[in-house]
């Protein structure tokens, strides 16, 4: 099947007609739907692949273990395999449901820091500096701790809360920390990020925080808006260089053939993967890409699908002792206690992220903003057994680069869209990610045997005690590496001059009428941090650019 057998032809020729076309309701889409539906003014349609949120475990903050292996509920993505990633198939989950992979994450809240931002604007994205996008950030967050409201949202629809759990090993492990140096930061999405912190998470009394929880269910009575799940995109519809419609398969592969007008826009929130891939089967992209698998070339643009980036990052995990962990938690009698508590109201964990503490430092004194991301667990899962607790007590150090040079790509393998794309992130091409990839791994071990933590600290179990010059390191990040799931930039934003730009700084596709993307895939650069936080401040800015409402004045953000 290609996206031209995918014909409307014989059905009605009075397609459904609105103002605005919306393909992909995650982390953005649902805000954009929320935003342009909210005066009653402008009729929305919102297209989804998924179904609606009704699964349990969409709203249980670690039900994502059991949405790992759904097809019903996650594309199952997956990495073609590279050098530096010892030649494995590395699995890349994305939300097939309202409220994209928002509602399957880790629940991770982090922004990043200013200069992210700021290096968008230098590279001529006028309006996206930190003092821009600062506005939106707060617009987005319901933000529950302490902080400086300078840089805090406290009245967004999005609840963002401080882990509570204050288990043993994670007070050791901070203390450890500070006694390395590295100071305690009460909110690494305030001043500054440099530090030690509790994760902050979108849980709220013990639910998950979706995009689709906070801004698609109170917008969905309003009789102008049009959610429509298991509504699968094929291509956009073009008049001439101009985005008319969208044309989608209800239910799957052999379901009936529907299109959608709009009058205004056509806007993309699939996602860093979705949304390149959709422009592919639409013949907009490479044109050696698109005849090679045999797409009609609507508009060239060589941009579309390149510069993938996305967080590689690899653990170092200890035996503990003296100490209960939460691999003692995690199954039979205890685990049963573990859900009694969930139901009946307490933390438990059923209500917890996968990182509990956060660090952000630097690879190097040379660097002036930490370009490592460092996460505590207080258990360990088994090697090779994803989501499976370890039968003897630890603990996990995990580290990552925050802004990863090595650049890949998103194809379209084929004209079907039921085809999955062709995925290669490129992990540690360029040497400099691999010298700041060491560094994160020699500063887990540094952490795991501080003083503080040397009561629990019984041995190493991977990579293990054996491995110690860098080459072993790096074979060993090699085979047990792993995605953080924060895929971006393949719809990259910049000015018409930069050959390789998508959008451009309105996020209109360049060369093309009536079409945005508003999604991560417009990212330039990774930004220092996870990237639900990012791709809804996108989906509020955007729908501002739409709508032509001013931006709110800049923020000053104290020196």
């Amino acid at each position: 099947m290609t996206s031209d057998d995918l014909s409307t032809e014989g059905r009605s020729s009075l397609a459904d007609t609105f103002d605005y076309v919306i393909v992909g309701a995650g982390s953005a889409g649902c805000v954009l739907a929320n935003r342009l539906s909210a005066d009653g003014r402008h009729s929305v349609c919102l297209l989804e692949a998924g179904p609606p949120d009704r699964n349990p475990f969409l709203h249980i903050p670690t039900g994502f273990v059991k949405i790992w292996n759904n097809p019903d509920l996650n594309w199952l993505y997956e990495n073609e395999p590279s050098h530096w990633t010892g030649d494995r198939v590395i699995k890349t989950p994305r939300g097939k449901t309202l409220g994209g992979s928002s509602s399957i994450n880790g629940n991770v809240y982090s922004r990043g820091q200013p200069m992210d931002f700021d290096g968008w604007a230098q590279r001529g994205n006028r309006g996206w500096g930190y003092a821009d996008v600062l506005p939106y950030f707060r617009r987005c967050e319901q933000w529950a701790g302490e902080g400086d409201d300078t840089y805090r949202g406290r009245q967004g629809k999005v609840r963002v809360t401080e882990l509570g759990w204050r288990h043993p090993l994670c007070e050791a492990f901070i203390e450890g920390a500070t006694q390395l140096g590295i100071p305690r930061n009460a909110d690494y999405n305030g001043a500054r990020q440099e530090g030690m912190a509790y994760a902050q998470r979108t849980v709220h009394k013990r639910r998950r925080v979706s995009t689709a929880r906070a801004y698609l269910k109170p917008a969905m009575s309003r009789p102008n808006l049009s959610i429509r799940t298991g509504a699968h995109a094929t291509r956009i519809l073009p008049d001439g260089k101009r985005a008319v419609g969208v044309v989608y398969v209800e239910g799957g592969p052999d379901g009936a053939v529907a299109e959608v007008r709009a009058n205004r826009e056509v806007i993309l929130s699939g996602g860093a993967i979705n949304s390149p891939q959709l422009l592919h089967l639409s013949g907009i992209g490479p044109p050696s890409l698109l005849q090679g698998i045999g797409i009609d070339v609507k508009h060239a643009l060589a941009g579309v699908g390149e510069n993938l980036r996305d967080h590689y990052g690899t653990r170092v995990v200890a035996r503990a002792k003296n100490i209960a962990s939460l691999n003692e938690r995690g199954r039979g009698l205890k685990l049963a206690g573990e859900i009694i508590k969930y139901v009946a109201g307490v933390e438990s964990l059923l209500t917890l992220t996968l990182a509990w503490v956060y660090c952000f430092w630097h690879s190097n004194e040379a660097v002036p903003n930490c370009d490592l991301q460092v996460v505590f667990m207080p258990g360990s899962w088994k090697e090779n057994a994803m989501w499976q607790f370890d039968d003897e007590p630890g603990f996990t150090i995990g580290s990552w680069q925050q802004r990863p040079e090595s650049t890949g790509w998103v194809r379209a393998k084929s004209a079907d869209p039921f085809e999955k794309p062709l995925i290669q992130p490129n992990y540690l091409a360029e040497e400099g990610d691999r010298h700041v990839l060491l560094a994160g791994m020699k500063l887990a071990r540094r952490l795991m045997r501080t003083e503080a933590l040397a009561p629990y600290f019984d041995s190493e179990r991977a990579p293990g005690e054996a491995v110690h010059s860098d080459s072993e390191l790096l074979d060993a990040a090699r085979q047990r590496g792993f995605t953080t799931f924060h895929v971006m930039g393949t719809c990259r934003m910049g000015p018409m001059s930069d050959s390789t730009a998508v959008v451009d700084d309105q996020l209109r596709v360049h060369g093309m009428e009536g079409l945005r993307v508003v999604d991560a895939s417009i990212m330039p650069t990774m930004p220092s941090g996870n990237l639900n936080a990012g791709a809804m401040m996108i989906g509020e800015k955007g729908a501002d650019l739409i709508l032509g409402k001013p931006a709110p004045e800049p923020t000053i953000v104290p020196d």
